[in-house]
């Protein structure tokens, strides 16, 4: 086991990805010379060549589009997306092309691409780089969309998605780059927990919380504060959100009776709410109480200043417990 941060997990996984495949080939702005904004790629155009991590024109559609040319070709294009934000003058191509290539062509031809998007706030960003755009990918039938949470999934996850023959959004969740933890490079990715799987994190038998990327550790600092209470939370990561792995879910609720989701991503139409409305259709002579969504406020992404109070924090997500539980609380006036 080696000590890593969360961008570095990535790095050693691309890295481990372009060894072990010469199809693979990584294109984004800014990925060579300098690594990347955040330097998730650094050093691997030193190592591998310009003509297997390549700096690219500031133009996402163009970017999306070459990857598409490419993956015909028989190649593995590895996308990278700067800023959360960037990723809609790629959309068009995303949606109309990637997503819809394997289908259109009744499977002659295969779309093996995938697309790394930094997403989220708590790095002090205005919109367009802190943004949280993962429902509107969830919708589009014909792509995989996962969200890591922690290096060790960081790494295996990354290359799980470079070698499907499926395209994949991957959401990396860019205020936990510098997290750290253990990372097992020698963890066969064949032999990992499949990326469409959700993780049991913390069991419970009060309340299921339901999460993904950034806020999963916020979850878990929950269900610890939570249980000096008295209160059992069963803390589970979402990890892949297109497919959701519904019978991961069904099985805690079915225990616990009781359901919050959180996300950073805005209330109306999010993610959150397809698994309220899927769990209480498989669930619902099981369901104690409604199920509660914490999420961000249905605004524009706010000025640094005020995007704590935007993002769903330890007090919200608590709050939100308390209402699943039926428990008095102070934040009751509060949507989302």
């Amino acid at each position: 086991m080696t000590q890593m941060t969360f961008a570095r997990a990535i790095n050693a996984g691309l890295r481990k990805s372009l060894e072990n495949d010469p199809k693979v080939i990584l294109l984004g702005e800014d990925i060579g010379t300098l690594g990347g904004v955040f330097r998730v790629t650094d050093g691997l155009q030193k190592d591998f060549g310009k003509h297997r991590v390549v700096d690219t024109p500031l133009a996402e559609s163009a970017i999306v589009g070459t990857a598409v040319g490419l993956a015909y070709r028989g190649y593995r294009p590895v996308v990278e997306i700067q800023f959360d934000g960037f990723i809609y003058p790629a959309f068009d191509q995303i949606v109309s092309q990637v997503a819809k290539m394997h289908y259109r062509t009744q499977g002659a031809v295969k779309m093996p691409i995938t697309i790394r998007v930094p997403f989220g706030g708590g790095i002090g960003s205005p919109e367009h780089h802190s943004e949280s755009p993962e429902a509107y990918f969830t919708h589009t039938s014909g792509l995989r969309v996962v969200s890591v949470s922690n290096p060790q999934d960081a790494h295996t996850m990354i290359q799980q998605a470079i070698s499907c023959d499926d395209p994949v959004l991957y959401f990396e969740p860019k205020r936990r780059y510098h997290d750290k933890g253990e990372v097992d490079e020698s963890l066969d990715p064949g032999s990992a927990l499949p990326m469409d799987k959700a993780r049991v994190l913390t069991e419970g038998a009060d309340v299921t919380l339901v999460a993904y990327g950034p806020l999963v550790k916020t979850a878990r600092d929950a269900a610890t504060a939570a249980a000096d209470e008295g209160i059992s939370i069963e803390v589970i990561d979402l990890r892949s959100l297109a497919p959701v792995d519904y019978a991961t879910l069904e099985a805690s609720v079915r225990k616990t009776g009781r359901l919050v989701v959180t996300h950073e991503a805005g209330q109306s139409g999010g993610l959150g709410a397809e698994v309220a409305a899927s769990i209480t259709e498989r669930c619902f002579y099981h369901l104690e109480a409604a199920p509660v969504r914490v999420t961000g406020f249905d605004i524009p992404y706010p000025y640094s200043k005020l995007e704590m109070h935007h993002l769903p924090g330890l007090d919200r997500i608590l709050d939100g417990v308390d209402r699943a539980l039926g428990r008095p609380n102070s934040l009751s006036g509060l949507e989302g």
